[in-house]
């Protein structure tokens, strides 16, 4: 298995509701890309401090190397990148295997 984990800064002007689509559309790629199994997020929720500005993480999980290979040029993916990028200030995605 393969983790794929990101942290989101979201630009100033970016609303509630527009987060929430982000992650409805991120979501929604679970069970329509071939082996991306699941796919959580949340807001920044802790007292320790070490955000450096990021407020909302990711984590999604894959069966394989291989499927997360095919996920990255996916189309639907790049439909989905269509919709979150221009929301973000800043992004940090980080893989690695279980």
């Amino acid at each position: 298995m393969v983790r794929h984990f990101g942290v989101f800064k979201f630009k100033e002007n970016t609303t509630n509701t527009q987060i929430d689509e982000c992650f409805a559309v991120m979501k929604d790629m679970v069970g329509k890309i071939p082996g991306l199994l699941d796919m959580e997020h949340g807001a920044y929720d802790s007292d320790e401090g070490l955000d450096k500005g990021f407020t909302h993480g990711f984590i999604m999980t894959f069966d394989s190397l291989s499927s997360r290979d095919a996920y990255l040029p996916h189309p639907i993916h790049e439909d989905v990148k269509a919709v979150v990028v221009p929301h973000l200030e800043d992004i940090v995605v980080f893989d690695f295997k279980v």
